[in-house]
């Protein structure tokens, strides 16, 4: 497999230029001194500065770019984008690099065009709750800006303290909110695209509907920067809840989830927003790792795996009776769904509930290097996934301390998105060849998505027929071609 990701890589850039000097010097003209970082003349940036650019931040992609451009505007974008377009230099477009896959770093030497100097906002109706916003803001300070006007943000991200609002519509990400609020597709309004030969395409409307042929915004939403650099974003922020409520609920056995979620979704109806997963191993991490600690010793004593639900309504004394009768209706039964669950009852509880779910992550990446399969596949095999790539590496002689430590999962039941981490002492081409295709074929068999949230990037661009039709292929390749003849955006990324 290794093999043949460096030979499509080498085919891919095979037409493509390295930046050089002269290129560096007109970059130099277009964009203030601050803005120019490179390892070549007339700039000479040290190369451990452009590490960060070059690195995804779970060490596992490096790329070999000497230059990153920082433009403050989308004229500047557009020059840059145009000039490389002449010049066939390939560009990789990047926002707060928090990717899974390998999508916002380099695979060879590439631009890196980084868009944390684009971070205003340029407009906001607290009537409509339209939010116009560049693409380098970041998703946290967008919370914090529609916050006082009674307004957030349809997407919240583990990452929200880092990643930027363009690389989340370039990456379709789903999040912890998309139970409530629906996925990018449909909060994302329009979109202030560069073109790939530096046409700057506006389609940042601030109206709900525009029913006026082609919307053309999709095609970019989750395209991952391969047919354009996003600029600029028109989303539809919802009403902030006049009350949000959380617990969570031990499961004595993992059978239990789905009927579980049956039940919460008829008695809460309106009023939930997130039905999270957590199993057991995940659980055990976080609290290892100081991540929380929901539920005493003796609760989670007999716990097979773990649910935290969320609400949200318009009033407090509503929607906590609903809560409180869906608690007394799940214990009052002659065989209980849940061995126990944990009201918040304060902020601060609410914020510590959800720190353990959120916390995941970071205790896993201090556990060890962590593979990362962000798949769908139906809400009522994700303990079967689990526990069949479990045994697989069992099977292959792999389960052990100084291969793979840990595998577990964790993810969103209303959506069937499930986080199946396996967590390894190091990264090593047996463990990689042992994981894949087998996830890859499993998630087939359940005709799921090979990627959930988290995009293709360089990771899963060999594994797209697991879940696209060869004619869907073509047709994404046809798009590709007809955006971008030259093959200088994100080159590698998402289509062989």
């Amino acid at each position: 497999m290794l093999s043949r990701r460096l030979f499509t890589s080498r085919r891919v850039f095979s037409t493509l230029n390295s930046v050089r000097d002269s290129d560096v010097a007109h970059f130099a003209k277009i964009l203030s001194p601050s803005s120019v970082l490179s390892t070549l003349p007339p700039v000479s940036t040290p190369r451990d500065e452009l590490d960060i650019y070059n690195t995804d931040w779970m060490g596992k992609y490096r790329g070999k770019s000497t230059t990153v451009l920082k433009p403050k505007s989308t004229q500047e974008v557009s020059e840059i984008v145009s000039w490389c377009h002449d010049k066939h230099i390939p560009i990789v477009p990047q926002g707060g690099n928090t990717g899974l896959v390998g999508g916002s770093v380099p695979l060879k030497d590439e631009v890196i065009l980084s868009l944390s100097n684009m971070s205003n906002v340029r407009s906001f109706d607290p009537v409509s709750g339209i939010l116009v916003a560049d693409a380098g803001c970041i998703l946290q300070s967008l919370t914090d800006y529609v916050a006082p006007y009674d307004h957030i943000m349809p997407l919240d991200l583990g990452a929200k303290g880092s990643c930027q609002i363009g690389g989340n519509v370039s990456t379709n990400a789903g999040g912890l909110r998309l139970l409530r609020y629906g996925s990018l597709h449909g909060s994302v309004l329009g979109l202030e695209v560069v073109l790939p030969d530096g046409t700057i395409l506006d389609q940042l409307t601030s109206l709900r509907k525009d029913n006026t042929g082609y919307d053309l915004k999709q095609l970019f939403i989750g395209a991952e920067g391969t047919l354009g650099v996003i600029t600029g974003v028109s989303i539809l922020t919802p009403p902030a809840p006049q009350a949000s409520n959380n617990v969570i609920l031990a499961l004595p056995t993992f059978d239990n989830v789905v009927p579980l979620f049956k039940t919460v979704k008829r008695q809460l109806s309106e009023i939930l927003s997130a039905f999270e997963f957590i199993d057991r191993t995940a659980y055990d991490l976080a609290v290892k790792h100081g991540q929380g600690r929901a539920l005493s010793d003796e609760d989670v004593e007999g716990a097979q795996c773990f649910v935290l639900v969320e609400t949200s309504g318009g009033r407090r004394e509503h929607d906590e009776e609903k809560l409180a009768n869906l608690l007394e209706s799940l214990l009052e039964v002659d065989k209980p769904l849940i061995n126990t669950g944990v009201l918040a009852q304060n902020p601060a509880q609410f914020s510590s509930l959800w720190a353990l779910r959120e916390g995941v992550t970071e205790a896993v990446s201090k556990e060890g290097k962590a593979y990362k399969y962000d798949i769908s596949v139906p809400a009522a095999t994700f303990k079967q996934v689990v526990d069949t790539t479990r045994e697989h590496l069992r099977s292959k002689g792999l389960l052990h301390e100084d291969a793979v430590k840990h595998v577990l999962g964790y993810g969103h039941v209303g959506d069937g998105n499930l986080h199946l981490n396996i967590v390894a002492k190091g990264y090593t081409p047996e463990i990689q060849a042992a994981l894949e295709p087998f996830v890859y074929e499993i998630v087939a068999r359940h005709r799921g998505s090979v990627s959930a949230e988290h995009g293709i990037g360089a990771m899963k661009t060999h594994a797209l027929p697991y879940s696209k039709t060869d004619v869907s292929i073509a047709l994404m390749k046809r798009i590709k071609e007809l955006f971008d003849p030259r093959g200088i955006m994100n080159p590698g990324k998402v289509l062989e």
